[in-house]
């Protein structure tokens, strides 16, 4: 086990929400860890309560009759120095402050508040997640702040100074099949910042690829040695909010940090061997892509599935994002021609299947001779769902196995799946399958991606990432 100060932390046997309450964000914490199925002891503490979504409720942390391990702050930041001393005499490890109204206010009398508050803590060894933060997201822990949170635990962790980005990355990702090993909003990071939780990520057995949303760095001096150590063990991508002039004003008021020169922030991380992304949807289309596909180091790409005018844009689409859409290999075309297949002298890369008229076996035969052959480092393949109603059942497994196949030569296959195709149609039946297709192939831990520029962004990404490990 880590020896890391966030390992005790996160590891509770007993949680104490102060502030607690049947309405508002007291409540918001209580329910998410007595739905997420947290399996320590769970205190509900505000004098004004007996009870509190059926537990019985303590006017402060002191008074709860057992150990406390980790305290959740919902009070008001003048309350909070005596809630230190409290926490101090309970002997807590780990204090989550959502709280707010520090120094991200601009105040001084808050930030002097705010000093005040770590300087007690140090002299009592307990340990601050935040202020002005979501807290600690740990599905295998049973641990959560919003309820709904995916309760499967994954690969991926994520550092975030904002919490609601947090939310919203989770919810979105898990759409996409990612899981989290855990995630941490951190706030105006008073105690622990983004250096700690870069070096605990990079350490962490549970994390395979670590995500980071972060506004401003609390330490210049540590941060780029951090991040390349993290980053030289594992994928480290990263959203830098606040590149704006808007964005940099923002940055300040909402978590107490500055944004600095954008500039020097891409060489930093060029330097570190991260991955910089301007966009969440590009951090979750990389954490697909680490997630699910094996490594890859070379950019020539088998382009499978498309149609007529869709295969020219994928090929163009693919070559702008760095991938390269290589010609037929001529021995393919001379296996086809052997095997007798119809469009044997048609079919090239990408392979337009417009023109195999409906013969599915033979499109399918084409694909996988593609897969196999080792001119093609990647794949990229189109899926769809039954355009129209035909007398025969549709087997949904049938039709999705024909796809599986091809992910089981060891090469990195993406799925496109082109929800376009369904746009228009007035057919609940056919909807209702086309969907279905999706969210199996997700659950099969395919990357699947909504469209081309978005999975060959990701692919090409992915390859860089390799290549300069290599």
């Amino acid at each position: 086990m880590s020896n890391h100060p966030l390992e005790e932390i996160l590891h509770p046997k007993s949680i104490a929400v102060v502030g607690a309450s049947d309405t508002g964000r007291g409540g918001g914490f209580l329910t998410p860890l007595q739905n997420q199925g947290f399996k320590g002891k769970i205190y509900p503490v505000n004098p004004k309560y007996n009870e509190i979504g059926g537990l019985p409720a303590y006017p402060r942390v002191s008074a709860i009759p057992g150990p406390v391990d980790y305290v959740i702050s919902s009070i008001p930041a003048q309350q909070v120095l005596d809630l230190v001393e409290d926490c101090a005499q309970k002997g807590v490890k780990g204090l989550h402050l959502f709280t707010a109204r520090f120094s991200e206010t601009g105040r001084k009398d808050a930030a002097d508040l705010e000093i005040e508050i770590l300087r007690r803590a140090r002299k009592y060894g307990l340990r601050i997640i935040g202020p002005n933060c979501m807290g600690v997201y740990y599905p295998k822990e049973g641990i959560a702040f919003n309820d709904g949170m995916p309760m499967e635990p994954g690969k991926a962790g994520l550092i975030s100074q904002s919490g609601q980005v947090v939310g919203e990355i989770v919810s979105i990702a898990s759409q996409q099949g990612v899981r989290f090993s855990k995630a941490i909003s951190y706030g105006n990071a008073l105690d622990f910042n983004e250096c700690d939780y870069l070096d605990y990520f990079a350490q962490d057995e549970e994390t395979e690829i670590i995500l980071m949303y972060i506004e401003g760095v609390r330490d210049g001096k540590r941060f780029p040695n951090s991040l390349r150590q993290a980053a030289a063990v594992k994928p480290v991508i990263i959203v830098k909010g606040g590149r704006g002039n808007a964005g940099n004003r923002a940055t300040v008021s909402h978590t107490a940090s500055m944004a600095g020169s954008q500039q020097i922030w891409q060489a930093l991380i060029r330097q570190s061997g991260a991955i910089n992304v301007n966009k969440l949807e590009d951090m979750i289309d990389l954490a697909v892509a680490f997630s699910f596909l094996p490594p890859a180091v070379g950019r020539n790409l088998a382009v499978i599935g498309g149609s007529g005018g869709s295969s020219v844009l994928a090929a163009d689409q693919c070559e702008e994002a760095g991938l390269d859409v290589i010609p037929l290999p001529r021995d393919i075309r001379e296996k086809l021609k052997e095997i007798g297949n119809p469009i044997w002298d048609w079919i090239g890369n990408p392979a337009d299947f417009s023109i195999s008229m409906g013969d599915h076996q033979a499109a399918f035969q084409i694909g996988r001779l593609m897969v196999e052959h080792p001119a093609f480092d990647v794949v990229m393949t189109f899926v769809h769902g039954p355009w129209r109603r035909t007398p025969k059942p549709f087997s949904v497994d049938d039709h999705i196995q024909q796809y599986v196949q091809i992910s089981l030569f060891g090469k990195a296959v993406v799925y496109v799946f082109q929800e376009s195709r369904m746009q228009g149609k007035n057919d609940e039946e056919l909807l209702r399958i086309s969907n279905e297709i999706k969210q199996k192939m997700i659950a099969l831990n395919l990357a699947v991606y909504p469209t081309i520029t978005r999975a060959a962004r990701a692919l090409s990404r992915m390859i860089g990432f390799y290549e300069s490990r290599k």
